[in-house]
């Protein structure tokens, strides 16, 4: 499979990649919560990660490896594990492999939500430095003797800010610290992690990877990278003989065991399905993005653009040096004297909606929702304005959303 081009192996990977019974296509969807052992010796086996098995839903479904087989697949990893939403893999990453005393940095641009998350674990008495991870210098500066990671976004949400992800990649590396990438903005076809030196992959698989606003799901994926021996925080239960697993086998009893936010099989099954067309509907968004970014650029009632596709972005291009196309997110400012609310019930065919990767556009006021609970001056120092819109680019024709653009701007 790996001489295959990406669409195919995504296509066949259910079939190829975990072999479903009776000639099927697809893996079949395993609704049991309980699993019988004929010898009690076997449960022993599997409870003590002796013998592969399923012993209770909450840990693991044959559904749910199945999708964990092909995500670890198509980003050529070492393992996956599924998660019932995005910030539950955050989560459960976090709260499983560090403790109080230990120092993390992060990307100054997280998104909300995450950002709310970190400050929780702030609260923990887990020591955060927040920085501009566009250049590698602020996060080699940040550096402190008890950091144990670096944890960031390939793009920022809203505002697009690129990270400098093969100079971190590189400084964590030769620091010998956890470099987790959150790639939902980038998945596996745009953007290869593991080139950078990605230890973990984290994301949200209810975006691009389901696609289709149906369903919702988060993933890890550890490539293969980092030396987990010399990670102190793996606890010696979890110190097996097969070392590449050590930070996975953590995360899904402490995170996932414990915290038991499982993804349902039914919706491994729809991700993976989802995940087919993944290429061709993210090739139709970034496609459609640039269009509307290039509109957008210049218009007499628009102050700003922010997308990594136009060739005034800060971070153009390493943009264009990490991926393969500029992604499906896409903010921009208006002018003085428009407000973001009446703009938005001006626009037909765009939704308003806060999603992001669907296969409809969607957009939405930036200050008053997604960024309400951060304080004026966090949302200045994010550059996010009062009078921003973001955009989460279809695959509707792109004619079609120029047109309802068109249209909402000659009412003003």
């Amino acid at each position: 499979m790996k001489n295959k081009g990406f669409t195919t192996r995504l296509v066949h990977a259910d079939r190829m990649v975990n072999s479903p019974e009776n000639g099927a296509v697809h893996q079949a969807t395993t609704n049991s919560v309980l699993f019988e052992f004929k010898e009690a010796q076997d449960i022993v086996d599997v409870f003590q990660g002796k013998k592969a098995g399923h012993v209770y839903g909450r840990s693991s479904t044959a559904s749910n490896v199945a999708l964990q087989n092909i995500l670890n697949h198509i980003e050529d990893g070492v393992g996956a594990i599924t998660f019932a939403t995005g910030m539950a893999a955050i989560t459960a990453t976090m709260l499983s492999l560090f403790k109080a005393g230990d120092h993390i940095i992060v990307s100054h641009f997280l998104f909300g939500n995450t950002r709310s998350l970190i400050e929780t674990m702030e609260s923990l008495g887990i020591e955060i430095s927040y920085v501009d991870v566009t250049d590698v210098i602020n996060v080699k500066s940040a550096l402190k003797i008890n950091t144990k990671a670096v944890y960031l976004e390939t793009i920022a949400n809203p505002v697009t800010q690129v990270a400098d992800l093969r100079a971190i990649g590189q400084l964590c590396q030769a620091e010998n610290i956890l470099f987790l990438v959150d790639n939902t903005m980038t998945p596996a076809n745009m953007f290869n992690a593991k080139s950078v030196l990605a230890s973990l992959t984290i994301g949200s698989l209810t975006k691009y990877i389901a696609g289709h606003g149906n369903v919702l799901g988060g993933v890890v994926v550890d490539t293969g990278v980092f030396d987990w021996e010399s990670f102190e925080n793996i606890l010696p239960i979890y110190r097996g003989t097969d070392i590449a697993q050590w930070g996975l086998t953590q995360i899904k009893k402490r995170g996932l065991r414990d915290m038991g936010a499982t993804l349902s099989p039914t919706s491994a099954h729809a991700i993976s399905v989802g995940l087919e067309t993944l290429a061709l509907r993210t090739n139709k968004i970034c496609e459609n993005a640039m269009r509307l970014a290039s509109y957008l650029h210049g218009h007499e009632h628009v102050a700003a653009v922010y997308y990594p596709g136009l060739a005034d972005h800060p971070q153009h291009f390493l943009a264009r040096e990490h991926f393969k196309g500029y992604g499906g997110i896409l903010s921009f400012d208006l002018t003085d004297g428009i407000d973001p609310i009446a703009f938005l019930n001006a626009l037909n065919l765009v939704i308003c909606a806060t999603h992001l990767g669907d296969t409809r556009t969607l957009a939405l006021p930036v200050a008053s929702t997604i960024y309400f609970e951060c304080t004026a001056e966090q949302r200045h120092e994010m550059n996010v304005s009062d009078n921003m819109i973001r955009m989460s680019i279809g695959i509707e024709d792109v004619d079609d959303l120029v047109a309802d653009f068109e249209q909402a701007f000659a009412q003003f």
